[in-house]
């Protein structure tokens, strides 16, 4: 997998855990939003949807963390390849 393909994934991974996350929160908090096809964590009640977006904002992390660490092998193995 080169760059190209870990940046991308990142970009969705970041975008979704952003949107499903914080974005959910702040839009159930100021605007009591309960739930659209972009926000589908707001469709839970209120104890809960706070639990579903931070669960998605951890897996985000988490996920952000293993494609950093995918693509930085994958940048060490390309230069030991060269070398």
């Amino acid at each position: 997998m080169n760059e190209a393909w870990y940046r991308l994934l990142s970009i969705l991974v970041f975008t979704v855990g952003f949107w499903e996350g914080p974005a959910a929160i702040l839009y159930r908090i100021i605007g009591d939003d309960h739930g659209t096809t972009m926000r589908p964590v707001n469709y839970l009640e209120a104890p809960w949807n706070y639990v579903a977006s931070a669960t998605v904002i951890v897996a985000a992390f988490a996920l952000l963390a293993v494609l950093d660490k995918g693509r930085e092998k994958a940048l060490a193995r390309g230069r030991h390849a060269s070398s």
